[in-house]
């Protein structure tokens, strides 16, 4: 579009289209445009006249993709006995953009692929053809106790194969993006040349309708990220029933992807097309035949197309054709460009010689292709478990494997293999190696940081004169990490908007904000010391109101270290609210991934947000990120707490262990009393209770995060007005205190730190009553827990704290009340 080759055409074109605009307005004028466009037509973006040569071996390829697809249904077939099951349709349309990836595409050192999710079978079947995997080990698949396959592709289950979680629809394609720009983020920054890197992601049509599947696109476009391509498989066919059954999908696909800036290749039509195509009357009718009549003609007789297709369609005339009934059921019903590896070979070159933006590649398949009749572009395929011994003989002769009728005499089929010397299993291996070795890969060489200095962590531990929010604290904190030599340029603060609400301007001058654009503009606030800058080097990813983007970013970012070989420090700092409630998917598939980082719920709490009301106050996500078991979820007090739990985290997760974990703090923007750290009290604030403030033991209030000061002025209410006295405990971790008492063969943490104490236990929080009531099975005396349960509210924090009884006079009345029943041995 920059490059004019005849200015004088273009001129007189344009007068001739501005004429028809006045004559017959814009809508005309965009119509005539519209019919002229190929871009917009059914027709293949690369014609088979403009295919580059193949540069493989197809008869080889082509054994090796019907031993793949033989193995992949085997599998699962003989699964079904135990009841188990799994997908056969989505790999066997998708197996040749699968194989051709493999043999010329995937380079193992420096690429990352995003496979689909349902089509796992045929990834472990390639694996088993590479010898990577046994017979028993597919034998095993979706039978996890007994050490085997996972049903999907899950790092954490099989962490030397998987990369990237993706059977959560839509969070492939979100995470391949944020991954596609977070590789340009770590050459920019210098900290490894990734220039060679290509991100490929393997999705379904139907999947791209979840909001997270498009949510940014523009992104991509916006960063020029033409390190990515996507492919969607367009087999027309959901989990259930078509995808578009009155419209039609691949012309929706083409305006949002090109709308959005996109390069867009269509592989729809296989070879046998080419002679229909030269028609235009019938590429105008394929222009409008709704993918549901589409599937159908894959699913019909050669008569059925003739008349639905080249005659009788609305009123049109026939078009006569030079083709039997039995090419026509043949051509129009199953040749598709996703099913021929020339079509498939051709757009992918095309992705990857176009520059500039990403690249989507709209491919066209039959759902359930080689099946059989009885599977192929059924609405029902997705959810046929296995094949019959019959089904299996019609398979063997399709593809053309060596395999005896009495092989298939038994209930179960076999798995089928060349041999490791034979021609087909050599030049897999071949090719393989001339990528760099098998992918899926997941590669760790734990290379541990340095631990930080102590100075750091002086200054939270000394406590301040002035009140602060915990939020700001670890602001602070941070900041000074970041500047630590070594370790402090890979610290990747993340924020998907309000910087300035968490105190983050501060570190606008030096970290910068990251843009590959650098910063094209004069800031409006370019005066100010703390302007807002950005720089093509930048540390922050400030991405916008996006927690979905935010956390994909999170997750790149986490999951660096086995990605890249680069640990990377990243701390995500949102709204508490729009965290695990919002986003609790993602975080779920970072544990998958064994991410490691920071995430930050900030302003955090149901009663700390004043004036914010019912979907901004948050009294429920550490109940939340209790259930997820490579989460340690602390809700700290004080500033002092926040540093110790973050120098615990970085030994944890990037010293010489390298757990795969990763931590939730909350935080709050309540400016507090901060006071120096007390002796001795490192170990309690890491295992989740400590003794905080001792007054004579008649009673125990337990409190975490901000509710440490209502209780500690309870106890001064207590002590001054009815000379009771309490001891205050801060609980810096309500989930690792119940995590220790269930796995412990000792005794307890919990009840270790309340040895040789008396009194019942009052615990307090500002969330709900099930997040303290965690640790109740381990206090062996009487118990009452005080909470927020129910819906947020708007207010001031003292009269939201009373609504929820949780001030300082509720706690007060609670304590009386437990120690009054506790001195007449009322109930437990």
């Amino acid at each position: 579009m920059h490059i004019d080759g005849d200015p004088q055409e273009t001129a007189e074109w344009l007068e001739s289209l501005e004429a028809v605009r006045r004559a017959a307005g814009a809508e005309r004028a965009e119509y005539l445009l519209r019919r002229l466009a190929t871009s917009s037509r059914s027709i293949n973006t690369v014609p088979t006249s403009e295919e580059p040569d193949y540069p493989g071996d197809l008869a080889l390829e082509e054994r090796i993709t019907a031993y793949d697809r033989w193995n992949a249904a085997a599998m699962i077939t003989r699964g079904s006995r135990l009841g188990l099951g799994g997908h056969l349709a989505t790999y066997a349309s998708a197996a040749w953009l699968y194989e051709v990836g493999f043999n010329h595409f995937f380079h193992a050192e420096h690429d990352q692929i995003y496979f689909q999710g349902h089509a796992s079978p045929g990834v472990y079947a390639r694996a088993f053809f590479e010898g990577r995997l046994s017979r028993d080990q597919l034998d095993l698949f979706r039978r996890e106790p007994e050490g085997g396959l996972p049903s999907y592709p899950h790092p954490r289950a099989m962490p030397d194969f998987w990369q990237f979680p993706t059977v959560s629809m839509g969070l492939g394609p979100l995470n391949a993006i944020y991954q596609a720009r977070f590789n340009r983020y770590l050459h920019h920054r210098g900290i490894k040349d990734t220039s060679r890197s290509h991100v490929w992601a393997f999705l379904g049509d139907g999947e791209m309708d979840e909001p997270e599947a498009t949510a940014a696109l523009t992104l991509a476009a916006r960063e020029g990220l033409d390190n990515l391509t996507f492919v969607v498989n367009c087999n027309l066919q959901r989990l259930d029933g078509p995808v578009r059954g009155n419209t039609r999908i691949v012309p929706e696909l083409e305006g949002v992807f090109r709308g959005a800036g996109w390069h867009v290749v269509k592989a729809l039509w296989g070879r046998e097309w080419d002679p229909l195509l030269a028609s235009d009357e019938l590429v105008a009718r394929l222009d409008v035949i709704p993918d549901g009549q589409f599937q159908t003609f894959a699913a019909s007789t050669g008569a059925y197309i003739r008349q639905h297709l080249l005659h009788g369609l609305d009123g049109l005339d026939g078009l006569d054709v030079p083709y039997s009934d039995e090419d026509l059921r043949r051509i129009v019903g199953g040749s598709r460009a996703g099913h021929e590896p020339r079509k498939v070979h051709a757009a992918y070159r095309r992705a990857l010689d176009q520059r500039g933006a990403p690249t989507v590649i709209l491919v066209q398949t039959v759902k359930g292709w080689t099946l059989g009749a009885g599977i192929e572009a059924r609405n029902a395929n997705h959810q046929m478990k296995k094949l019959t011994q019959d089904e299996f003989r019609a398979l063997r002769d399709r593809l053309g494997l060596p395999v005896p009728d009495d092989a298939l005499d038994g209930d179960l089929p076999p798995y089928l293999h060349p041999g490791p010397d034979s021609p087909e299993a050599r030049y897999a291996a071949e090719r393989r190696r001339a990528l760099g070795g098998s992918v899926p890969s997941r590669k760790v060489a734990h290379h541990p940081l340095a631990a930080p200095s102590e100075r750091p962590f002086l200054s939270a531990q000394k406590g301040s004169g002035q009140p602060v929010a915990t939020t700001m604290a670890f602001v602070r904190l941070v900041k000074e990490l970041m500047r630590e030599p070594g370790t402090g340029r890979r610290w990747v603060p993340i924020v998907p908007d309000e910087a300035r609400t968490f105190g983050m301007e501060s570190l606008f001058p030096t970290a910068k904000i990251y843009s590959p654009l650098g910063q094209r503009y004069e800031a409006v606030d370019r005066d100010l010391l703390l302007s807002y800058k950005e720089a093509v080097d930048g540390q922050i990813l400030l991405e916008g109101i996006t927690e979905a983007g935010s956390m994909a970013s999170f997750t790149a970012a986490a999951s660096s270290y086995a990605t890249h070989g680069e640990a990377m420090i990243p701390f995500y700092i949102f709204y508490s609210m729009f965290g695990w409630q919002r986003t609790g998917d993602q975080m779920w598939a970072l544990a998958d991934q064994m991410g490691r980082g920071f995430l930050v719920g900030a302003t955090a709490g149901r009663t700390t947000m004043t004036g914010e009301g019912l979907q901004h106050a948050d009294g429920h996500s550490q109940l939340l990120a209790s259930a997820n078991p490579a989460c340690l979820a602390y809700d700290p007090a004080f500033a002092y707490e926040v540093s110790v739990i973050v120098r615990d985290g970085l030994r944890r997760m990037y010293g010489p262990g390298g757990e795969d974990v990763f931590y939730y703090l909350t935080l709050y923007n309540e400016p507090m009393p901060q006071p120096a750290m007390p002796e001795g009290v490192q170990e309690g604030i890491v295992k989740g209770i400590y003794r905080y403030a001792a007054g004579g033991g008649q009673a125990h209030l337990l409190a975490s995060g901000t509710a440490i000061h209502w209780a500690l002025a309870a106890q001064r209410l207590l002590r001054e007005e009815y000379g009771v006295g309490v001891d205050v405990w801060s609980v810096t971790s309500w989930s690792e205190l119940r995590r220790d008492a269930m796995t412990t063969t000792g005794v307890p943490y919990l009840r270790q730190a309340l040895h040789g104490t008396e009194g019942p236990v009052i615990a307090v929080s500002d969330w709900m009553r099930a997040v303290p009531d965690q640790i109740r099975p381990w206090i062996d005396r009487p118990w009452a827990s005080l909470g927020t349960d129910g819906f947020g509210l708007s207010g001031t924090r003292e009269s939201v704290r009373r609504h929820f009884g949780v001030d300082p006079r509720s706690i007060t009345d609670a304590v009386l009340k437990a120690v009054e029943a506790a001195e007449r041995g009322g109930p437990r």
